[in-house]
């Protein structure tokens, strides 16, 4: 498996990979639309990253560093295709995240997710995420809200 940085063959991939799990799970709402719909725009041009994990040519997993004003990342639109599940592509997708926010000076990474999705949260908490009161945010489903300071 290969994670590399975004670029603009992905874009498709990344918005599948996303409604795919999104859409199983929950409603598609409309801050996921901006970033699903327009990855350059809303995220790289704004000072954000994304990486992609592929597998044979195919697209099996992503994940957003977006740039927040405090200095901090949000981790965002982490995914792995069910196909990819249990191989640790999960884990190397995070581990690119932490080392591209230590590159590039960050002070935290940020996420919120949703307590139903308990291996996700078990990943989070694995590389030293910690819990975090609720916060304000646009997204409906998110429950769960996290930091790692780095």
């Amino acid at each position: 498996m290969e994670v590399r940085p975004f670029e603009p063959i992905d874009a498709d991939a990344w918005k599948c990979l996303n409604e795919a799990w999104i859409g199983k799970l929950f409603k598609i709402e409309p801050k996921d639309r901006e970033v699903l719909d327009w990855p350059r725009e809303n995220v790289l041009a704004k000072g954000g990253h994304i990486f992609m994990a592929h597998q044979d040519g195919q697209a099996v997993g992503c994940v957003a560093l977006i740039k927040m004003s405090d200095g901090g990342y949000e981790l965002a639109k982490m995914t792995v295709h069910q196909s990819a599940r249990g191989t640790g592509l999960g884990r190397a997708l995070m581990e690119a995240c932490i080392e591209k926010a230590k590159s590039l000076n960050a002070t935290r990474l940020y996420l919120e997710t949703n307590s139903s999705l308990a291996p996700a949260i078990g990943l989070y908490r694995a590389v030293g995420f910690v819990d975090m009161p609720t916060q304000s945010t646009p997204y409906a489903r998110a429950d769960v809200f996290m930091e790692l300071r780095l």
